[in-house]
């Protein structure tokens, strides 16, 4: 492909042999404006500073999964958790009033949306919300180039042009997580990690145009399973800075906790990020996911039907609680979880309920301390921001609100027991409709789709596909006393297939086939994989170069 030339203040210093790192994506009409010499030399060097670090915390991980499944908070890092002097970095502009955040995929029009929503933050989201195909991911650094510059603009289909407001929200980036790999960026014939790629482009084009304009390169880390992953995430925030010539502690990121083994490691993550830390966000439903799979072997934690697991469930609730407390004694901001209700324009009663229960989650947070919340559609953003308006006035969140009257125990978390609503048909179909509907727009090339007037994105779908798992590996009874049979959930999953073809243009058929397999493979088998995501790439997108 065709790499386009760049001024020289932006190439990279010591250059590391680049030749090796092979580009195998599909050329797009300015593609060569994001993978120029400079950015793809800045990725190998990642790669190359990193790759091996990348790879030992995965294996570390695939052993610990593999391990007796007994968590707590770790005795080698009591000390520095008992230790009250230390505190994270102060926030940095643009991050200082988090009361509402936005996320969505980069698409030329998400970005304008969200931008102009009135949002505090918009998360420009690389994983659960985007499909990765080769031309999401370039299409998507291209928009936020174009957005950081405020050159972008789009026109829909009435032909109304949409363009930046003056006033618009904090970017921040989610690049994929560690697991995760990019298979069109090659060194020596081995794809590198799709984290060095969604940060490194972004990082590398975008950094210096932040901070001239007052903010800077802000990211969302996803899916860290330990300190020691946040301390990768460090070095590579170091380094880059270095290499750019930008000053040390630029850069702020927000941690998701939404690993089960990372609400052990809150304290221990915060400070391996210190001076980099923006806090830390409760990534609730990758994080019932992550639940799930750190217990799956085990029969007395299965949990009920996936709508009877709120946040107000023990085991929810402790994680909550503690993420405000662990942030607020370290001066970090406490992000709360996703409201993924849509309003409906053409049903008034589907916009009131959503608006309800969007006013409902986040008036328990802001109550409980989280100084701001995340949003999943624009027509949310009033009421959040209205919830917390109520609560913070004209402060720009609530960390000096300690919450020392939170004792939460590790038993208190790994307690799943008991959780009320029990396994039900109906929430056994609901699981398998949502995956296939899901995922069948997922392999077309949309990672964000609403289904039911919820926002579902591949973390839903793996609590979905997870819990089926579950269910047939314990055989567990529904509250109508059927048992969850591997032959029960085949062939339900058998007849929601059909219903969907019936409705699925004959071009899109072998889109409903695909996302059967990717169901099957992930709720079907003996052994579960980590993450449906990594099959249903390798197998289904890694190929496809333009978006639907």
């Amino acid at each position: 492909m065709t790499i386009t030339s760049e001024p020289p203040t932006r190439t990279v210093p010591n250059r590391p042999p680049a030749a090796r790192l092979t580009v195998l994506g599909a050329h797009q009409p300015r593609f060569g404006e994001i993978l120029t010499p400079g950015a793809v030399d800045f990725i190998a060097g990642l790669h190359h500073q990193f790759g091996s670090r990348r790879a030992e915390l995965l294996d570390r991980r695939r052993r610990r999964q593999a391990g007796d499944n007994s968590f707590d908070f770790l005795p080698e890092t009591a000390e520095l958790r008992a230790d009250p002097s230390w505190q994270v970095a102060p926030p940095a502009p643009g991050l200082e009033d988090r009361r509402c955040e936005i996320t969505g995929p980069p698409t030329r029009k998400m970005t304008i949306g969200a931008l102009n929503s009135g949002a505090k933050v918009w998360m420009a989201d690389f994983e659960d919300a985007t499909s990765p195909t080769w031309f999401n991911l370039i299409d998507g650094q291209l928009n936020l180039y174009d957005a950081v510059r405020r050159q972008i603009d789009f026109t829909d289909d009435s032909g109304r042009r949409h363009e930046l407001k003056e006033q618009v929200a904090t970017i921040m980036v989610r690049p994929r997580g560690w697991h995760l790999s990019e298979e069109h960026l090659r060194m020596d014939g081995q794809p590198i990690g799709g984290a060095f790629v969604d940060f490194g482009l972004h990082f590398y084009h975008n950094a210096l145009t932040l901070i001239a304009s007052g903010r800077g390169p802000y990211f969302y880390l996803p899916k860290l399973e330990s300190h020691l992953e946040a301390r990768l995430w460090h070095d590579v925030f170091a380094w880059s800075e270095r290499t750019l010539g930008i000053p040390p502690g630029t850069v702020r990121a927000t941690c998701l906790i939404e690993t089960f083994p990372a609400v052990f490691e809150m304290t221990e993550i915060l400070s391996e990020l210190r001076s980099y830390s923006a806090g830390l966000n409760a990534g609730r439903w990758d994080y019932i996911f992550s639940a799930i799979k750190s217990f799956a072997g085990d029969p007395t934690m299965v949990l009920p039907d996936r709508d009877k697991i709120t946040m107000t469930v023990p085991f929810m609730r402790s994680y909550a609680e503690l993420l405000v407390r662990t942030c607020h004694e370290r001066g970090a901001h406490a992000i709360g979880g996703m409201a993924a209700f849509v309003p409906s324009s053409a049903s008034p009663e589907v916009t009131r309920r959503a608006l309800e229960k969007t006013r409902a989650d986040k008036t328990r947070e802001a109550r409980d301390g989280f100084d701001g919340s995340w949003v999943a559609h624009p027509g949310l953003v009033d009421t959040c921001t209205t919830v917390f308006d109520l609560e913070l006035g004209e402060r720009p969140h609530q960390i000096s609100r300690r919450r020392d009257d939170v004792l939460v125990s590790a038993a208190d978390l790994a307690d799943l027991r008991g959780l009320p609503g029990g396994v039900t048909l109906p929430g056994v179909r609901t699981n398998l409709r949502v995956s296939l509907t899901y995922l069948c727009s997922w392999v077309l090339g949309r990672g964000a789709v609403a289904i039911d007037h919820l926002m579902e994105d591949a973390a839903t779908v793996e609590i979905s596909r997870m819990q089926l798992w579950q269910w047939i590996r314990h055989g567990a009874y529904t509250v109508s006393h059927e048992r969850v049979t591997r032959d029960l959930v085949a062939g339900m999953l058998a007849e929601e297939a059909g219903r969907l073809r019936a409705e699925t243009p004959d071009r899109d058929r072998w889109a409903l086939e695909a996302a059967r397999d990717i169901v099957a493979y992930g709720c079907l088998r003996a052994e579960f994989p980590a993450f449906l995501t990594e099959y249903g790439y390798s197998r289904y997108l890694v190929h496809r170069a333009t978006a639907a």
